[in-house]
């Protein structure tokens, strides 16, 4: 028992700041809301349109304005305090689920109106990503910064199981509106999370004598001239844009593939939640910096290999591990990446790095959605997701010959430049 118990002593350490535990608390809850309303957004893409093409364009509304809004929202986050940013955000998706909810329930949504919707509520996402993750250093001790990304992984993907799992039964007996007014509802749960915690004004690290372009030049620059973080960002593009599209291809998977319906959506969508648990927890148990490099190169070829299980399978029960086994890849290599990239930058660039890595993040997916939805057409869903994972396989093998020297430059403990 006392050995199991030290397993966890990362994790216990992590909750131990109270900062943390506070924030996390308010992010699971609206993290859960926030994974039921993307199951409605999705099925209410598809219930409209039945086209893979507009659950590609649906995707694409939410994800790609990290690409635009990501190096400006590094900057804020470098020269603002991250914490009021934090709030500003959280208040703009209350109102954006608030309208989604009125025009839905009135049955006056149609998909254009969906398609803005959600390219706004992308800019917010957007914006948010790396003041979130700006805010983790200053929210724990130095050294539970590694089982902090980890937990905050966890959540978010423990949030990826329990939210669909509770939005195919609201769908199924109340339709697709009752989804964003629960989210709305749990977005409250943030805020006054926010609203508690304790910590020293977060900003400016960047002085704004230089104008936003310049400075987000220098962010571009820094990550391309580093010898390690700049090939991670590129195995993660690859992720992003190649294989992270099957999560919002899955209702046509669940209809049209699978004939499953709502509750095969909320099936495949759990199942990728769940595998990314367990890929959390296990690296938020490790709590330490040593080997990370190492599971993010082969996250980067697990998601790959269980991409081309679960498109090559006519079977519904073996496409369910696939997606659970692609969740933990998906997520372990993320992790990875994200704690890496805290650990090696400098602070002064914190904001500006973690928003390319968001806009990769959250843009890649947004890219291949649009490509492999427009590609299911003549295609089929299958065709170019096995493409896609092919190709993940094949740039973990060439940047593995490269691994010795990232190991040196990113798992030390002292960042530098590059």
């Amino acid at each position: 028992m006392a050995n199991a118990l030290a397993d966890f002593g990362a994790i216990r350490s992590a909750f131990g700041n109270r900062n943390f535990a506070i924030f996390t608390a308010g992010s699971a809850v609206a993290l859960i809301g926030l994974w039921v309303q993307r199951l409605g957004v999705g099925w209410l893409t598809w219930e409209l349109t039945h086209s893979g093409f507009w659950l590609g364009v649906v995707a694409f509304a939410d994800l790609f304005p990290a690409v635009v809004v990501g190096p400006f929202a590094g900057v804020l986050a470098d020269r603002l305090d991250r914490l009021r940013l934090a709030l500003l955000c959280q208040t703009l998706s209350l109102l954006q689920t608030l309208v989604l909810f009125a025009l839905t329930w009135s049955g006056l949504i149609e998909i254009f109106s969906l398609v803005l919707l959600n390219a706004f509520f992308g800019a917010v996402r957007a914006v948010y990503m790396p003041v979130r993750l700006s805010l983790v250093p200053s929210l724990v001790k130095a050294n539970d910064v590694p089982a902090a990304v980890a937990i905050s992984s966890l959540i978010f993907n423990l949030a990826r199981f329990l939210g669909p799992a509770l939005a195919g039964p609201i769908i199924t007996w109340w339709g697709v509106a009752p989804t964003f007014a629960l989210y709305g509802a749990t977005v409250f749960t943030l805020l006054f999370a926010l609203t508690r915690l304790r910590i020293e004004a977060t900003g400016p690290v960047l002085d704004s004598e230089n104008g936003m372009l310049a400075q987000i030049a220098e962010g571009v620059r820094y990550t391309a001239r580093h010898p390690a973080v700049g090939p991670l960002l590129l195995l993660m593009l690859t992720i992003s844009v190649l294989a992270r599209p099957i999560g919002e291809l899955l209702p046509g998977f669940a209809d049209e593939v699978f004939a499953r319906g709502a509750s095969g959506l909320a099936w495949l969508t759990s199942a990728i939640g769940l595998g990314a648990v367990a890929g959390g927890i296990w690296l938020a148990k490790r709590g330490n910096a040593a080997g990370l490099l190492m599971i993010a190169l082969l996250g980067g070829g697990g998601c790959g290999a269980s991409l081309l299980l679960f498109t090559g399978t006519p079977l519904f029960w073996v496409a369910v591990p696939a997606a659970a086994i692609f969740g933990g890849a998906m997520v372990s290599s993320a992790i990875a990446t994200q704690t890496l990239i805290l650990r090696a930058v400098e602070d002064r660039v914190r904001g500006r790095v973690l928003s390319l890595y968001g806009a990769i993040f959250r843009g890649g997916p947004a890219v291949g959605s649009v490509v492999m939805g427009a590609l299911s057409g003549p295609f089929g869903l299958r065709l170019p997701l096995a493409v896609g994972g092919c190709l993940c396989l094949l740039a973990m093998i060439l940047l593995w010959q490269r691994r010795r020297r990232m190991i040196v430059l990113l798992e030390r403990a002292t960042p530098t430049p590059p």
